[in-house]
């Protein structure tokens, strides 16, 4: 069939006026029923053309289509899209049939036509089932015939055989972009069923399915599923060379916020396989509600989701507070419609300062008189940081220590910190100077202050502005290659916003000083997180074992003063809390007036802009801190055994 005569064939139908489809059903419906009751005589007396009962009850073939497509007309069939056609309508033809051939017998009983066949009413409705209900059933098929083999639809498998893979299949194939073409299930139970016309076939047949139909893409239609079924439904369809993308979740899907149709990639937590614990309401609550809560960074990843949390939990005022206007215009904007959403007593304030400053800080903890400090404002870029100690120390250090020490001078209830793994054995400036910044608050904390000091410490986050995911992503989708530093690198990672839940939480635990270590999982080899994404986005890895391959990795060297691992805790002396992915950790600390020395030194060190100076006064503050370039030939050894060792 010519393909530009079949466009716009299947475009013509689709588009034409509904007045005239109906017109045309009419007419097809005073054909078909005339033709149904000349085979119920027909085929009751095995003769075509049964002369002296056509002639005898010829009004018949007037009166019953006529009544017939006014019957149809009242119970809605001519209402119903053909290609859409379903139980619904094949019922209401079933009825008006039925009532058809009530209605022959009834004419012939009144009507005292003799003889006449008593069966013949009976095969008719048969025929006008089959005439009637088949002719739009097949013009159905025919449709979706075209729409397959004619517009470039691309097959697809399903997997979950559920009520959404259902809505799904049936979303798809009166689309113009993909043709399922059957399910996937772990259900043994369903493995040979048909459903919708559409077979469920078991996960172990995927890789013969690809070479007989050609498929290139699966769909997850598992809404409900945890992440850690997801993460076994993956590892079925990995390495297959398919595009895996996945439908919204649950939530999205019962806020309105997504439909079934609307598919999504894969989400690097569903690889992960992860499950966040819920949170406990009473420590979600205990320093926000009827409070006034400032975070600092707000517009940044973790400040922003802290923000949108802290927002549910009904404090008394919000007060945003952020160096970069566009950033904090964009927290703004959302949270005015989450406020709009149910919350509309609750006061958003956004402010423009730096934390650095202390008159600008000063004035809003005196202007708010704030009860909770959510402290997220830190430069945590390692390279960058690396190549700007300066403006990382003013930042991070005295940043910290100006808030703190304002927020202790105001008289707010509770301090807490968002710090970073990197601040454990830091070889980095960016990590010492987050390990300088828990000191402060432990020394204020020594000196006695009524507000409870407390700082949370976790790994990378995914999707935060300089996220590998992001990036991996991007290069899969620009074609590669994909860029790691190391072979064996590894990280642990959290979800945004677990991590900023698990912060809030860990704040209302505090009694002051307290060193909390978020559980992080299980760490993760970059290299293997980066051929998941590229097998999921239905691409092979690139490499001397496979040439042919679409995506290379490639390899650039470890940046300045990063690590091949990170750790959470610099010994051993950690206690559980009430929360199981929530730890207590007791650490040393400087004493009050070591760190004011050393303040007082780094202080002087930055005026100057003398970097070897600020690095050895970090290191002499902070004994555990191994300068990158101290640390190359150690790293090499010890890293790589603790590498091995998490393998």
């Amino acid at each position: 069939m010519n393909s530009q005569f079949t466009h716009s064939f299947i475009y013509k139908a689709v588009t034409m006026k509904r007045l005239y489809k109906r017109v045309i059903m009419v007419c097809a419906d005073l054909v078909a029923l005339p033709l149904a009751l000349w085979s119920g005589y027909a085929l009751r007396l095995s003769d075509w053309w049964p002369h002296f009962y056509l002639v005898s009850s010829w009004w018949l073939f007037i009166v019953i289509p006529i009544v017939g497509v006014c019957i149809f007309m009242r119970l809605g069939l001519y209402r119903a899209v053909v290609r859409f056609i379903g139980v619904q309508a094949i019922w209401a033809v079933t009825k008006g049939v039925m009532l058809l051939a009530l209605l022959l017998w009834s004419l012939a009983t009144i009507f005292q036509l003799s003889p006449y066949p008593r069966s013949a009413p009976i095969i008719f409705a048969l025929a006008a089932l089959v005439y009637v209900g088949g002719s739009r059933l097949l013009i159905r098929h025919y449709y979706h015939w075209l729409i397959r083999y004619h517009l470039n639809k691309d097959a697809v498998l399903i997997y979950g055989a559920g009520g959404a893979g259902i809505q799904l299949a049936t979303a798809l194939s009166d689309g113009r972009e993909y043709y399922p073409i059957g399910f996937i299930d772990d259900d043994k139970s369903l493995w040979g069923a048909t459903i919708k016309g559409l077979t469920v076939y078991s996960p172990l047949k995927i890789k013969s399915m690809i070479g007989d139909i050609k498929i290139k893409q699966v769909l997850l239609a598992v809404p409900n599923a945890s992440n850690k079924q997801r993460k076994a439904m993956l590892a079925n369809v990995e390495g297959l060379g398919l595009h895996v993308q996945t439908i919204p979740s649950m939530p999205e899907l019962l806020s309105g916020e997504a439909s079934i149709a609307q598919l999504r990639e894969v989400q690097i937590e569903e690889l992960l396989g992860r499950d966040p614990v819920p949170p406990l309401q009473s420590l979600l609550v205990k320093c926000i509600i009827h409070k006034v809560v400032m975070v600092t960074g707000a517009g940044g990843s973790i400040g922003s989701e802290l923000c949108r949390q802290i927002l549910k939990n009904k404090p008394t005022k919000l007060i945003l507070l952020d160096i970069s206007e566009y950033n904090l215009y964009k927290i703004e904007q959302e949270l005015n419609k989450i406020d709009v959403n149910g919350n509309s007593s609750i006061e958003i304030i956004s402010l423009l300062g730096n934390v650095s400053d202390r008159e600008r800080v000063r004035n809003i903890f005196e202007r708010f008189d704030i009860d909770t400090v959510y402290h997220a404002a830190a430069y945590k870029h390692v390279p960058i940081v690396e190549h700007n100690i300066v403006q990382g120390v003013i930042n991070n250090i005295w940043g910290t220590q100006i808030v703190a020490e304002e927020a202790h001078n105001s008289g707010a209830k509770h301090f807490i910190l968002v710090s970073t793994d990197k601040a454990v054995r830091p070889t980095n400036v960016m990590g010492a100077t987050k390990r300088f910044a828990e000191l402060i608050l432990q020394s204020l904390v020594a000196e006695g202050s009524d507000t409870v000091f407390s700082m949370v410490r976790f790994g990378n986050v995914l999707g935060s502005s300089g996220s590998v995911v992001p990036l991996f992503r991007k290069q899969i989708a620009e074609g590669g290659p994909v860029t790691v530093t190391h072979q064996d690198i590894v990280r642990y990672f959290m979800t945004i916003p677990e991590a900023a839940s698990l912060v809030i939480q860990a704040g209302s635990m505090a009694n002051g000083g307290d060193v909390f270590v978020l559980d992080m999982g299980e760490p993760i080899k970059i290299i293997d997180l980066a051929k998941r994404m590229i097998h999921l986005s239905g691409f092979e890895v690139k490499d001397e074992n496979n040439p042919e391959g679409d995506i290379a990795i490639e390899y650039t060297g470890l940046r300045a003063a990063e690590k091949l691992y990170e750790e959470l805790l610099l010994g051993n002396n950690m206690i559980g809390t009430e929360h199981p992915r929530i730890m207590r950790a007791n650490e040393d600390m400087l004493s009050s007036e070591g760190l004011r020395s050393y303040l007082d030194q780094i202080n002087v060190a930055c005026e100057q802009s003398n970097l070897p100076l600020i690095k050895k006064l970090l290191h002499q503050a902070i004994l555990e801190y191994k300068p990158h370039d101290e640390m190359v030939d150690y790293l090499s050894i010890k890293e790589s055994a603790r590498v091995i060792k998490l393998h």
